[in-house]
């Protein structure tokens, strides 16, 4: 559901008091959706070099069968 521009005018004006207020908490709200980004990449990237691990070693052991 889609805010009305009222409620984005607020929601900014929530977020500019925020950031004067405290700036530090600001910085690591919008930090927030970057980190979980960059733990799924981790995560893909671990899984994806693990089954290339897994092919590797089974295609090893063929090819040594077949020797």
């Amino acid at each position: 559901m889609a805010l009305s521009m009222e409620e984005q005018r607020i929601l900014a004006e929530i977020e500019i008091q925020l950031r004067e207020d405290d700036p530090r908490l600001a910085h690591r709200l919008s930090r927030l959706g970057q980190e979980r980004r960059s733990r799924r990449i981790r995560l893909i990237a671990a899984i994806v070099v693990a089954a290339v691990g897994v092919v590797t070693a089974i295609a090893a052991a063929i090819i040594t069968a077949l020797s």
